[in-house]
């Protein structure tokens, strides 16, 4: 199967572990507040690092040996260059876990000018520049692309440009891509440009499908041959952004936007995919941020990483998903998407 290049360097697959495939590791907090700000002689890194580091405390003996970080440039922690990306070293060193790196651009509205920019073939060079060199200024190479995203019911002229430069960058490199669809939605239309792009889907993930309201959507998205990942497991409430809160909101009340989904769904709908003969295609993840920790204080906010491996694994059990077949979610599965030659 190749190695697997993680942010120390190549592994091989079987050392892996069990992997959780879409996570945000510098994306704990909204803000150094909550943890009460830096410690004296410490700094905001310093603190990230150490919030992390415990965060993932519990996943070994949970069989958890890698995550994988798939945030795009300048959302969930990484900063608009990719620079950050070298304290996934250290948390990686000091956690004792593999962590894998992946580059990407989120949606148009959240994108870097420098991103908004640049043609099809500089944005091709630039994630290709990731996978070789490193990710910015970090020196930490680019285990896998994602999460390459596209808008609710939409796909924009640059979401696609961007999604067109991954395909592309994983052709040449081999690296695995995995997606980014707002509530599920365009997944049929990512595959329909992976297919113009002559992708290899069966190195391609398409990201939040659990979070579609119709499972026969899902299985549809599955017969194409690509995987799916259910990622955003413990996250059963979610504010709704598009686009990046206004700056100048005035005072008062405001209405926002806001999703349900339960991991209750979530568990029986991967025990029917499974049952139906998926279970080579799916893929687990918790995408837990600080952000949104708060409103699920049951799950994310009780049990943290941990709460996939622990409590959502024994969902599945219950409904006669077999740890023979979980094992092939969070091992086997993950794996074969980020093993390269």
């Amino acid at each position: 199967m190749g190695v697997v290049h993680t942010v120390l360097g190549p592994v091989r697959p079987e050392h892996l572990g069990r992997i959780m495939h879409h996570e945000h590791l510098l994306s704990l907090t909204p803000g150094p507040w909550l943890a009460g700000g830096p410690r004296p002689g410490s700094s905001d890194e310093d603190e990230l690092v150490a919030l992390a580091v415990s965060a993932l405390r519990g996943l070994a003996a949970l069989g958890i040996g890698t995550v994988v970080d798939l945030s795009p440039y300048g959302v969930v922690g990484r900063d608009v260059d990719g620079n950050n990306v070298r304290l996934l070293r250290r948390i990686s060193r000091e956690a004792s876990l593999h962590i894998v790196a992946g580059t990407a651009v989120y949606l148009e509205a959240y994108s870097p000018r420098w991103a908004v920019m640049a043609d099809l073939n500089s944005m091709t060079e630039r994630f290709l520049r990731d996978a070789v060199d490193g990710i910015g200024a970090s020196g930490v190479r680019a285990g896998v692309f994602g999460e390459q995203a596209t808008s609710l019911d939409q796909i924009t002229a640059h979401e696609e440009k961007c999604l067109r430069a991954a395909i592309r960058a994983q052709r040449e490199s081999g690296l695995g891509l995995t997606t980014h669809t707002t509530h599920g939605s365009m997944a049929l239309e990512q595959v329909d440009i992976l297919r113009q792009e002559r992708a290899d889907l069966s190195q391609v993930v398409i990201g939040h499908m659990d979070t579609h309201p119709s499972l026969d959507y899902v299985r549809e998205v599955a017969r194409t041959g690509v995987s799916i990942a259910f990622d955003t497991i413990g996250k059963q409430n979610w504010d709704f952004f598009l686009e990046p809160e206004p700056a100048n909101r005035p005072d008062g009340e405001f209405v926002k936007l806001a999703y349900h989904q339960s991991d209750s769904t979530r568990a029986t709908r991967i025990a029917a995919l499974v049952q139906e003969g998926h279970v080579d295609q799916i893929l687990l993840a918790q995408d837990l941020t600080g952000a949104e920790v708060y409103l699920n204080p049951g799950t994310h906010g009780q049990s943290g990483y941990s709460y996939l491996g622990g409590t959502f694994t024994a969902m599945l059990l219950e409904r006669g998903v077999t740890e023979q077949q979980v094992d092939t979610m969070m091992r086997a599965n993950p794996a074969r998407l980020l093993a390269t030659a």
